[in-house]
């Protein structure tokens, strides 16, 4: 899989970037001299990914729509379209979507497990779009036929040692997610995770969790990373598809306004706090399996899918994950409640999946304005300590 490795995917032969709106990549702004960007922020991923800048917006679904996606990457970062909660037809449409409303790169988040997943990798093949990323990643049999089909895989970790694992199977980049992060997260603080895992595999690894400016991206760098992965900064932009009443409640919180729980799917989360979730705090076991009943009901009549298509899905991920039946039947509970906020600007009904940066976020760019400015200051951190360590400041 060493081509992905080499050729930016946007010199592809499958791909002609059309010119994004103020002129050819390397001559969007930056107030390093306004159409310069520091080289230190030319990374491995750029390379990898085909994009100008080493900036992720994770697929996150309900958030991650065709428009946010195209947005991201017009911008110069790498956006990542959310397919997870998307059937089969629904994922062709949105990956086609995407691709016309831009020329640039981008990715598209798959489910690992999910039954008919050579049918959605086939879907990237035919558009064109190289760059599979994955929240729990496929096995190893898997990765293998992605890399037979010339996709590149991008799975998120949050512990070392899992790292380690997909990197032996031969994954082409990480992201490596810390505890401040939004949705399902680990339990090591970034700073601590993030050159735990540079140092224990040879892949470009991609910082996630707690970013939000040009100093976050220095910083990953300084780590060891080859580039930052944000989610809560990009769902809180003028582009986000993200209801106008459940950004504002995102805006008002501070950065002890989150919690992490499993009451919603038995895996670790962290969610905004809401009277929702207090009270789901609150509750007891039966009340929660009961609602998980009801759930995974909706999310099938959703979906498209078949009962058969999600029990094998269960068992696959029951024998992948280690997790018992009870867990298994709470599954249903993160998208269908992400839905209800994100979509349906429900907050009473749902959650808000938010990493602790959303305590610090006080405004609503869009993503051309939110990445240009974090390029043009980590250019300015990164001058000012070049010309410290030459003494001439």
């Amino acid at each position: 899989m060493s081509e992905p490795l080499t050729e930016p995917l946007g010199e592809s032969p499958r791909e002609s970037p059309r010119e994004s709106p103020g002129g050819p990549r390397s001559e969007w702004p930056g107030k390093r001299g306004r159409h310069q960007r520091h080289p230190a922020l030319r990374t491995p991923i750029c390379e990898l990914f085909g994009v100008a800048y080493p900036i992720v917006q994770t697929g996150m679904g309900w958030v991650s729509t065709p428009e946010l996606t195209a947005a991201t990457s017009n911008a110069g970062a790498l956006g990542i379209l959310a397919a997870g909660t998307l059937t089969l037809g629904e994922t062709d449409a949105a990956i086609a979507s995407t691709r016309e409303l831009t020329g640039q790169p981008f990715g598209v988040n798959l489910r690992g497990d999910a039954p008919d997943l050579a049918e959605r990798a086939s879907l990237l093949v035919k558009h064109g779009v190289r760059v599979a990323s994955f929240a729990l990643a496929p096995n190893e049999r898997v990765i293998r036929s992605l890399h037979d089909d010339g996709l590149v895989v991008v799975p998120t970790v949050g512990a070392r040692r899992h790292a380690e694992k997909v990197a032996s199977w031969g994954v082409d980049a990480i992201i490596a997610q810390g505890a401040e992060g939004g949705g399902h997260t680990g339990v090591v603080p970034t700073s601590i995770l993030l050159p735990q895992v540079v140092d224990a595999v040879d892949l470009p690894v991609i910082a996630a969790g707690g970013f939000c400016d040009g100093r976050g991206l220095v910083a990953a760098l300084a780590f060891g990373a080859a580039g930052v992965a944000m989610g809560t900064r990009f769902l809180l932009t003028s582009d986000s598809p993200v209801p106008e009443s459940v950004k504002a409640e995102y805006l008002r919180r501070t950065v002890t306004d989150t919690v992490v729980t499993t009451v919603l799917d038995g895996v670790p989360q962290r969610v905004l706090r809401t009277e929702l979730v207090d009270q789901l705090l609150r509750g007891g076991s039966f009340g929660r399996l009961r609602r998980s009943a009801g759930h995974a009901i909706a999310f099938r009549r959703m979906s498209g899918a078949s009962w058969r298509d999600i029990v094998a899905e269960g068992l696959a991920m029951r024998r992948s994950h280690e997790i018992g039946w009870t867990q298994l039947l709470m599954a249903a509970n993160t998208p269908m409640m992400l839905r209800a906020s994100m979509v349906d600007g429900r907050t009473d009904l749902g959650t808000l999946a938010s990493g602790q940066v959303a305590g610090v976020i006080d405004d609503l760019p869009s993503c051309a304005e939110l990445v240009e400015r974090v390029v043009a200051q980590a250019g300015e951190i990164l001058d000012r300590l070049t010309l410290a360590t030459d003494g001439t400041s």
